[in-house]
């Protein structure tokens, strides 16, 4: 990354624009967010580069100016499970402001990204100067876990099938009169629900045996309700 010089100055009014729609800020007023952001480092890294790996001291919140970003996690036999793709407006690593405990995941960029580095210190010393601030920005923080929490749930208590259906049913978008989702394969996916590819290519062939998707390059087409189960 190339962070020398790269302050706040090196921030676009559609940059602040960005921070300000970004939840864990959303409450602040400008004079808060800029106050924040002041300190903080913007970090330029191209495509599939890994921002942080699970197990890594963690001492810095990311916020997400452009680009993208996947968390993952990594077993022992090198097998994947995507735990969330973000974009700009979103941030990553904000458990490094609560803990003092290693990274539990990875991160690695979908595309040339730009990041606003929070790191600890510096969120401590906001929440001391700006007291007000400081139960907006927890709530937010907190939602943030209940989502994780849910997260896990999804993936415990599922089947792979649920978890692929699901995942097809909230990446689909109504166009033309259709559900369609944007570009993603199989492998993608599969990473996604903690599958292996051939699982996946076995219900897709299922599917659309059945009618219920087809498949328009990498873009799948939800034609009718998936059944419950598998």
């Amino acid at each position: 990354p190339d962070d020398a010089g790269n302050m706040s100055k090196q921030l676009s009014e559609k940059d602040l624009e960005t921070l300000a729609e970004t939840t864990l800020f959303c409450g602040l007023s400008k004079e808060e967010l800029n106050k924040l952001v002041m300190f903080a480092p913007v970090r330029r890294y191209k495509a599939r580069t890994v921002i942080m790996e699970k197990g890594d001291a963690a001492n810095a919140l990311y916020a997400i100016l452009d680009g993208g970003i996947r968390i993952f996690s990594q077993g022992g036999d090198d097998k994947e499970v995507t735990l969330n793709e973000l974009g700009a407006g979103e941030y990553f690593g904000e458990l490094a402001l609560i803990t003092d405990k290693p990274r539990c995941a990875s991160a690695i960029t979908t595309a040339d990204t730009r990041l606003l580095a929070v790191s600890k210190p510096l969120f401590t010393e906001f929440l001391a100067t700006t007291p007000d601030a400081a139960p907006r920005m927890i709530q937010h923080l907190a939602e943030k876990v209940r989502e994780l929490t849910q997260d896990v749930e999804r993936l415990a208590l599922q089947d792979v099938y649920g978890r692929l259906v699901g995942i097809l049913k909230e990446r689909a978008e109504e166009a033309d009169g259709r559900l369609i989702t944007g570009p993603i394969t199989q492998q993608e996916l599969a990473n996604l629900v903690g599958a292996s590819r051939e699982m996946i290519s076995r219900i897709f062939k299922e599917l659309k045996t059945g009618g219920y998707i087809s498949l328009e390059g990498k873009r799948i087409v939800l034609q009718r309700e998936p059944p419950a189960r598998w």
